[in-house]
């Protein structure tokens, strides 16, 4: 579990991360550089969902050896399947990342919203449904491993 108080904010006790996968932890289907070492070390004390259209089709094998869920999303409206499945985790406890419309929903409903913003752009959708914008996902993975740092981001 992730547990920080934030001035303004208000306490934080996160128990699952939920990311998108193409765009948000890789570029072109392939795992960004370093997103596998911050997603093993944050599997030690977070329980891990990616969710995903998978683009390129290659998610299941690029998050191999990753302890996680991995959800390969089907048929219309992900950005709705993605928001309900944040809602049944128990909203309150998930921190939420992605770049694309189809996050959007999750992005709003988590208690803490990462737009991430990186080779593929973000939506404004995205952007704006979330609580904070980064530029790759290192960084916003590390908001986890260091958690001062979404303290001075977030405090009011």
């Amino acid at each position: 579990m992730f547990e920080k108080d934030i001035p303004g904010f208000g306490p934080v006790r996160l128990e699952h991360l939920v990311s998108d996968f193409t765009g948000t932890l890789s570029m072109d289907g392939r795992l960004l550089p370093g997103v596998r070492e911050r997603l093993n070390a944050i599997a030690t004390f977070m329980k891990i969902h990616i969710l995903t259209a998978d683009t390129f089709g290659m998610a299941k094998a690029e998050l191999v050896a990753i302890p996680c869920d991995i959800i390969i999303l089907t048929g219309d409206n992900h950005d709705l399947q993605k928001e309900a499945y944040v809602q049944n985790l128990d909203a309150q406890t998930v921190l939420a990342m992605g770049n694309g419309n189809n996050d959007r929903g999750m992005l709003k409903a988590a208690r803490v919203g990462v737009a991430i913003s990186q080779g593929e752009g973000c939506a404004v959708d995205a952007l704006f449904a979330a609580n904070l914008l980064v530029t790759s996902a290192d960084i916003g993975l590390d908001l986890l491993l260091h958690p001062n740092r979404l303290k001075a981001s977030l405090r009011f």
